[in-house]
């Protein structure tokens, strides 16, 4: 026969299964960014890993409107939600990134960067009902963004939380959007030979990056940008090289762009046996 003492410790243990310890709260004013997993899971980020904005060559134009607009936000001003499409490698989300951590220099403490991965979309509505009862700016970050063929609901979604839609984000919140292409998600050849409405789907797609007040286009960058690019970061961290090799360099990968340009200053700094 069980004691008396084992029979409560069992009920004890019963009742914390039934009943588990309240879930941790974010502090959503301590930290620099966050990721959102989704379903109320958040995780906070110590820092913002970015390259100092006077290091991104080569798009200067995207650079100064980006810039002023997040500064703009943080400070509580006006502010558009953005779109960053182009060609992969480009700076838009180290732009993006480099932006928010300028802006956290100028405004201690009044912006946060939250990076929101395509899986958690869904749960944006919960995000922006946390995000709207606090006295401070966010930037919510969706990278990559692309939604599969026959995928109706989720531009249909991500166009209401922009502009129109009954759980439109919070005034205190802007998105930032990085896609491979202006229509965000893909378009296939049958959609110019639909007979009856040619334009419809690719308009239908289109009409979400309209919803952005900013849509900035990255292009692949010319020889001479990106061997700006890489003079940048080889000035910058002391490092030797040659114009011959840098291009070599691309030519082996089959791109230029600032992150082909990255790949070779991270070489450069390996043959000198240095680490950056």
């Amino acid at each position: 026969m069980e004691n008396q003492g084992d029979a409560l410790l069992r009920i004890a243990a019963a009742l914390e299964r039934l009943s588990p310890p309240a879930a941790s709260t974010t502090d959503w004013l301590a930290h620099p960014a966050y990721i959102w997993l989704g379903e109320g899971e958040t995780r906070p980020v110590p820092g913002i890993e970015a390259p100092a904005l006077d290091l991104l060559r080569g798009i200067d134009s995207q650079k100064a409107v980006v810039t002023a607009n997040v500064l703009h936000h943080a400070r509580g001003h006006a502010a558009h939600d953005m779109l960053l499409w182009g060609a992969r490698g480009m700076g838009k989300s180290a732009l993006l990134r480099a932006a928010v951590a300028h802006a956290q220099e100028e405004e201690p403490g009044r912006l946060a960067l939250i990076q929101v991965g395509t899986e958690a979309l869904g749960t944006l509505t919960e995000l922006f009902a946390r995000l709207g009862e606090l006295q401070r700016r966010f930037l919510v970050f969706i990278d990559d963004l692309g939604f599969a063929e026959g995928d109706a609901v989720g531009p249909r979604q991500l166009r209401s939380w922009l502009d129109g839609g009954v759980e439109a984000r919070p005034s205190n919140v802007r998105l930032a959007v990085t896609s491979n292409r202006r229509a965000v998600v893909a378009r296939e050849a049958s959609e110019q030979d639909d007979p009856l409405n040619p334009r419809d789907a690719v308009d239908d797609r289109l009409a979400l990056a309209d919803r952005f007040g900013l849509a900035l286009g990255f292009h692949a960058c010319p020889q001479d940008d990106y061997l700006a690019i890489i003079r940048g970061y080889a000035d910058a961290y002391g490092l030797e090289w040659s114009e011959r090799d840098a291009l070599e360099w691309s030519r082996r990968r089959g791109a230029r762009s600032g992150r082909t340009g990255w790949h070779y200053v991270t070489e450069l700094a390996a043959r000198a046996g240095r680490a950056l």
